[in-house]
């Protein structure tokens, strides 16, 4: 198809297409970033992303597990579960950023197929809801000590604060991130360092924490339950696309500064999680004498008694809800804005409709508070030993797909692809590693197969997903990555240097102007189609065929 008739024919929009390009919070929910739209510098990029981890969760979840099992099976948990993260979390982070795509798209080209990644939608929008409303409860339990707010009431202030702040999408968040880290990592590392240079007895009694078991040396099956727990932050990685996707190209002149903003925003997140984790241990140890093992594990009475050492006691309670309230916020606009960005991303595959991604910032911060009045945080730790097992799986499926399928085996295309037409509608590559893993590792999570295996769950997910990804592709031998590998435009989708193209199209549906790599040809008309209107396209009028056997 030559670019002159592909620029110049026109059709009617779609409601669904028009309503999606002319809202203004849309900001790139179900496509490619444009590279007309990525202005940001990688650094201020992954400022932006990192800040989006300054949550609390981190220092309950060390404490969760340092109060059960023991300082010396809680640091080696936080250690393992930090590698595999690291690991896992690199092929998924280049991918973001090279080629300007989130998760899911990436999900959709690495083994699952166009609607089979619709199963991982929905598992990282569960892990955004999930940690929004572990958040929400720790704001809520700041708010009731320094306001006297009841927890309900926190709860809801907590979930309708973040509103205003997550609709307008990247261009604020990174104006919120940016400005707000600072003050965060000074109220979060201040207290640590003076507790251990004016008590170094502190240490100590860290290092030499027991447990409630009393044991105090390792053991296996303690490290890997911890490590379970830890482990359901690996979707994390996600919500650091969410951002990575907006990285500027990668050019001779910006390399080193690119490289260094993706590794550390990527899979470099789990270092300062992995930190925070064993701070959260420190400090549950430090005041567990004073407030009892219910208390030690939540963060705001772990930073109030570390402010309390070094500090008038009237600024006490203000700077450790400041710290928390500042902790939510920057967290939980993420967990909020990668969510609605999952939800709608399935919500329009399935039903070729758009509603609109703030009707799903709603849905999500729905789920979030009715966890938040359930009383989550009491039962915490199981919720995220079972939901590990998922997050786990797909992870680990997508990363050997990138790292396996598509640099070693040669059987998946290298090229990402998400666009609908050009892949199947499911891969059973990553679908039946998936389902096998997660489905195999909740089973002995929930002692299915015994009481010996359950702690072992994390690894089965992990050693299936593994295993089954290349072994599927070896098995299909790659013929249900792609349903067709020409999208009918003769210009490459990639620049010399290997950048997608800034080639601009216009979609002769929705008549708005798309990037090369987010459009394909038309299959009744002489002319492009941008991948919001095929998503949209409830008929397949413009979806192209598949390829002829063989082609």
């Amino acid at each position: 198809m030559s670019t002159t008739e592909s620029r110049s024919a026109k059709a009617d929009p779609t409601p669904s297409a028009d309503q999606a390009v002319k809202e203004t919070l849309e900001d790139y929910t179900l496509r490619f970033a444009p590279r007309s739209y990525r202005r940001w510098t990688p650094m201020v990029v992954a400022t932006t992303a990192l800040g989006g981890i300054a949550y609390m969760a981190d220092f309950s979840i060390g404490a969760g597990i340092g109060l059960a099992h023991g300082t010396g099976n809680a640091l080696l948990a936080i250690a393992v579960a930090a590698v595999v993260i690291f690991v896992t979390g690199f092929p998924l982070a280049y991918y973001g950023a090279r080629y300007n795509i989130d998760l899911d798209l990436i999900t959709r080209g690495s083994g699952f197929g166009y609607f089979g990644s619709v199963l991982t939608s929905v598992i990282f929008a569960s892990f955004t809801f999930i940690f929004f409303a572990l958040e929400g409860s720790i704001m809520a339990q700041g708010l009731k000590l320094g306001l006297g707010l009841p927890l309900w009431l926190g709860y809801l202030v907590s979930t309708l604060m973040v509103i205003p702040l997550v609709i307008y999408g990247m261009k604020a968040l990174s104006k919120l991130q940016v400005w707000t880290t600072p003050i965060w990592l000074l109220l979060m590392v201040g207290p640590l360092v003076y507790l251990v240079a004016t008590d170094p007895g502190t240490v100590d009694r860290f290092l030499a924490y027991a447990g409630t078991d009393g044991e105090g040396g390792v053991n296996t099956a303690a490290v890997l339950l911890s490590a379970g727990v830890c482990l359901s932050l690996i979707a994390q990685i996600g919500e650091q696309i969410d951002y990575l996707r907006f990285m500027p190209p990668k050019t001779e002149a910006n390399k080193r500064a690119w490289w260094t903003a993706v590794v550390m925003a990527g899979p470099g997140w789990v270092v300062l999680g992995a930190l925070k984790q064993a701070i959260g241990v420190f400090l549950a140890v430090y005041i567990l004498a004073e407030v009892g093992p219910a208390a030690a594990p939540e963060p705001i009475q772990q930073f109030k008694h570390a402010f309390d050492a070094m500090m008038p006691s009237w600024i006490v309670v203000p700077l450790a809800v400041a710290l928390v309230v500042i902790s939510q916020i920057k967290i939980n606009v993420t967990n909020a804005y990668s969510g609605s960005l999952a939800w709608t991303n399935s919500f329009t595959r399935v039903t070729g409709r758009y509603p609109g991604r703030m009707v799903f910032v709603l849905v999500n911060l729905a789920f979030a508070l009715a966890l938040m009045e359930a009383d989550m945080f009491s039962f915490l730790n199981s919720i995220l030993g079972f939901y590990s097992n998922c997050a786990i799986a797909w992870v680990v499926t997508v990363a050997t797909d990138i790292g396996v399928n598509k640099y070693l085996l040669k059987l998946s295309p290298l090229q990402p692809e998400f666009r609908r037409g050009m892949l199947h509608a499911v891969n059973p590559v990553g679908v039946v590693a998936f389902v096998a893993a997660s489905g195999l590792s909740i089973a002995m999570y929930f002692h299915a197969l015994g009481d010996t295996l359950q702690p072992y769950s994390p690894v089965a997910a992990a050693l299936i997903a593994f295993v089954l990804t290349p072994l599927m592709a070896i098995v299909t031998k790659g013929k249900y990555y792609l349903r067709r590998t020409d999208d009918g435009i003769d210009e490459p989708i990639l620049d010399e240097d290997g950048n997608p193209s800034a080639v601009s199209y216009d979609c002769h549906v929705c008549r708005q102007e798309f990037e090369r790599p987010d459009v394909a040809a038309c299959q009744t008309h002489e002319a492009v189609v941008c991948s919001l209107c095929l998503s949209t396209d409830k008929v397949g009028d413009h979806v192209l065929p598949a390829a002829p056997a063989g082609a």
